[in-house]
C-alpha cells in the first residue's frame, strides 16, 4: 500500500502534516538541548535531548502505523459486531479442578 493512498483524506493529509512538523520540531529541539549540554557540559541536558529525540522517534512510529496501516485515518475503520467478546466458559482456571 502506498503513501499516497493512505493520505488521500485531506483530514488525514492535514494531521499527516501537524504530525511531521511536530516531529520536525521536536527533534530540532532535542539538537538544540543537547548543543547546549555540549557548551555548558551538563550531563542533565544531554538526558533531556535524548528522551526529546526519543519521543520524536516514537511519534514518528505512531504516525507511520497509523497512516499505513489497514484502518487508517479514511474513516473506514471497523466496527466491533454487537456480539463479538470473549466468553468466559472456555477459560479454565487452576482452581476449578476441571481438565
Amino acid at each position: 500500500m502506498s503513501v499516497l493512498s493512505a493520505l488521500s483524506s485531506p483530514l488525514a493529509t492535514t494531521i499527516a502534516l501537524a504530525m511531521v512538523s511536530a516531529v520536525v520540531a521536536l527533534v530540532a529541539w532535542a539538537l538544540q538541548l543537547m548543543q547546549a549540554a555540549t557548551d555548558r557540559r551538563e550531563f542533565s541536558l544531554m538526558l533531556a535531548g535524548c528522551m526529546v529525540c526519543s519521543a520524536a522517534v516514537g511519534l514518528a512510529t505512531v504516525m507511520v502505523i497509523t497512516l499505513t496501516g489497514p484502518d487508517r485515518l479514511t474513516g473506514r475503520a471497523m466496527l466491533v459486531p454487537p456480539n463479538a467478546g470473549v466468553s468466559l466458559d472456555s477459560i479454565v482456571l487452576p482452581w476449578d479442578g476441571q481438565l
